[in-house]
């Protein structure tokens, strides 16, 4: 079957590539999070720590092993790429023209380089259009429960999938598909997702919906950072293939114009509209693209069948040459393709992703450096600060090889951990400028500066540079604790 064949083969040239350098920030924070599992984390819900702490105890600290199970995802997405455009009613080129163009499409590319709550968060997105199409092609209402089940596991991933499920209760109003919500199915596939997501909405109640304030803080500080500027713009560079745009905008207007599957136009109308106005960042609508992508593919094979063959082969050739160009310009961008050389330079010049990749292992190798520097007095009684979950994450899994102590943190999940009911008496402090570092500690002093062999300008190298060994803490670290969580 051509559509498994490609992403089994996309799915194992990610694997080839994925060892190049080191963790991301963010797999850094899934990593810390994955040895203190819960039902719930600061920043998201729990299901992606698990399945790190998962891959930690098959894998270790591995980076081919441990994102596994991005690439996994991300050829779950290819093949329902494929499947969908079969479902519709595509023959073998609508198939292959659907999974290729999810697969060299930048996001969904670059989801499967990194361990990280969005590479799972499109897939439930993915294979909730899919189910629908099913739904709404056999008119068999017990795919409710199938959806149900994918919303559910989405919700325990990533909030902002409550989108998508928007965009499938409008969708379904507004069409023929209203005739399922008075069907059971249809009540207990919304049963079903409330029993998966109901664990973590008891932990969200118990910390005073911590996540969601959480998230209004990250979206302030986007807005403000510019980040969620140039939405209309990503939805063509991201979120799809540019080369195969028509592709997906003929999908979507396809949608529209049959009845039958005229629900799938508002799934993806109704979450483009909210993120829009919502400012939010134009990656969040990535999961609607293949179930666009997948009608394009179908009603473009239409259309070339009318075609005489010279003009068929011809075009067909030029849309498939279009999509590997834009692709393999992708590629050299986001993937990790070389260790070294021109290569490793464009890819580092171009994707800030992988630059945050680069360091962590010197920053952690310095740090205990600058411990056994201190006399025995003042180790005795050590912890770390750090500013960041990237340096909490890096010290508490790396920092195990050198016997550093625990960090510790008021920043995103690291507030969750507490702090040491003994006070201690000397502290390595990172994230933190010198001033900062005055302010929160006594007697601070210089001791280090953090640095990469590859002189990559990152937001450790950057941005807080310097390491300071200080005394106690100013205030008291309950007192420091109890305003709760710092947003990071």
């Amino acid at each position: 079957m051509p559509v498994l064949v490609i992403a089994a083969l996309f799915g194992t040239a990610h694997m080839l590539t994925n060892g190049q350098y080191g963790f991301h920030r963010d797999e850094w924070q899934f990593l810390s999070d994955a040895q203190h599992l819960d039902w719930g984390f600061v920043p998201y819900p729990p299901l992606t720590a698990a399945l790190e702490h998962l891959g930690l105890g098959m894998f270790g600290l591995s980076l081919v092993g441990l994102r596994l199970f991005s690439v996994l995802a991300q050829v779950l997405v290819i093949l329902a790429g494929g499947l969908m455009a079969r479902d519709l009613g595509g023959g073998r080129l609508a198939q292959t023209l659907a999974a290729i163009a999810v697969a060299l499409s930048p996001l969904p590319m670059f989801e499967a380089t990194e361990f990280q709550y969005s590479s799972f968060d499109l897939l439930w997105w993915v294979l909730i259009a899919w189910c629908v199409i099913r739904l709404l092609r056999d008119d068999e209402p017990r795919w409710w429960l199938a959806i149900g089940l994918l919303a559910g596991l989405g919700l325990e991933t990533k909030y902002s999938i409550a989108f998508e499920l928007a965009g499938v209760l409008v969708g379904a109003l507004l069409t023929d598909a209203r005739r399922y919500v008075a069907n059971g199915w249809f009540w207990a596939g919304g049963a079903v997702a409330l029993l998966i997501f109901a664990p973590n909405l008891a932990w969200l109640i118990r910390h005073d919906f911590v996540s969601y304030h959480f998230l209004q803080s990250i979206h302030a500080r986007d807005v403000h950072q510019g980040r969620a500027d140039g939405f209309l713009r990503d939805q063509f560079l991201l979120n799809a293939n540019l080369f195969a745009a028509p592709v997906w905008l003929a999908g979507l207007f396809a949608y529209f114009k049959n009845r039958r599957y005229r629900m799938l136009a508002w799934m993806y109308v109704v979450p483009l509209l909210l993120f829009l106005f919502a400012k939010g960042r134009g990656y969040y609508t990535c999961g609607a693209y293949p179930m666009l992508l997948a009608m394009g593919s179908v009603v473009g094979e239409q259309w070339l069948r009318s075609l005489r063959p010279a003009w068929r082969v011809g075009i067909a050739t030029l849309v498939f040459a279009g999509v590997f160009a834009i692709g393999f310009y992708a590629t050299l961008r986001i993937v990790p393709i070389a260790s070294s050389g021109p290569l490793r330079d464009f890819v580092l010049q171009n994707n800030g992703d992988l630059r945050e990749e680069i360091g962590w292992n010197e920053l952690v190798a310095q740090v205990a450096a600058i411990r056994d520097a201190l006399p025995a007095e003042q180790q005795a009684n050590l912890r770390i600060a750090v500013g960041n979950y990237g340096e909490y994450g890096a010290i508490a899994l790396l920092g195990q090889q050198y016997h550093l102590p625990a960090p510790i943190t008021t920043v995103n999940s690291g507030w969750l951990r507490g702090y040491p009911q003994t006070p201690p008496t000397t502290y390595i402090v990172l994230g933190n400028s010198h001033e900062a570092a005055d302010e929160l500690f006594t007697d601070c002093r210089l001791a280090g500066h953090t640095a990469n062999a590859l002189g990559v300008v990152n937001e450790e190298s950057q941005y807080h540079p310097d390491i300071f060994v200080c005394g106690p803490t100013r205030k008291s670290l309950s007192e420091l604790w109890k305003h709760g969580p710092d947003f990071g």
